[in-house]
């Protein structure tokens, strides 16, 4: 089963904040890439409620099923992701029929929620450019949904500490405040609530 801890903190940033980090990490307009997140739930989303998200991501040529969930003995997320071919991805963004695999076994055996229950929510569009940087990774992410775009800076690594004192060393030199950085699907949902 394709599954992994993920540790990571995120900071929304302002277009200037976004574009100072970028030059700062020497990233070019060519660094970023494209990807969309189709986002699911049920129609009382049950997802939501457990604390977890499920998305189809779309990159280049590729696309994936990922599962996030909350898990309370470890911090961080969860992540269940299954590959999908062309025609699986079709059937979901379509039909939403959703393949055998690690993803849906996985919805039933720990939330108790049937693929044949879920439905589309919505589509996120991110330009994305990612660096190793010290012992982590950071992303810088410019994201489009509904009227609203938003920037962000994420930082990934093997632990909470190890984040935080990363974040804390890429903000602080720029006078970058910390602010609460739901992640993209709750943005998206507050999005759309508000409309």
């Amino acid at each position: 089963m394709a599954q992994e801890y993920e540790i990571e903190k995120k900071n929304l940033l302002t277009k200037k904040e976004f574009e100072t980090l970028r030059e700062y990490l020497k990233l070019e307009e060519k660094d970023f890439s494209s990807q969309s997140n189709t986002y699911f739930d049920t129609g009382e989303f049950s997802l939501k409620q457990a604390g977890a998200a499920l998305r189809v991501r779309e990159k280049g040529s590729s696309a994936e099923l990922t599962l996030k969930q909350k898990n309370k003995n470890v911090p961080g997320l969860l992540e269940t992701n299954q590959n999908l071919t062309d025609k699986e991805k079709e059937d979901i963004l379509n039909h939403t029929v959703f393949p055998q695999g690690e993803v849906t076994e996985q919805l039933m055996a720990s939330l108790q929620i049937s693929s044949e229950d879920l439905q589309a929510l919505g589509t996120l569009y991110t330009k994305r450019a990612s660096i190793n940087w010290h012992e982590g990774e950071v992303f810088l992410d410019h994201s489009q949904y509904l009227d609203t775009e938003d920037f962000e800076v994420e930082i990934e690594s093997a632990s909470e500490e190890a984040v935080n004192k990363l974040m804390n060393k890429l903000l602080t030199p720029f006078s970058i405040p910390v602010r609460q950085a739901p992640n993209k699907i709750a943005r998206f949902f507050n999005r759309k609530y508000a409309q």
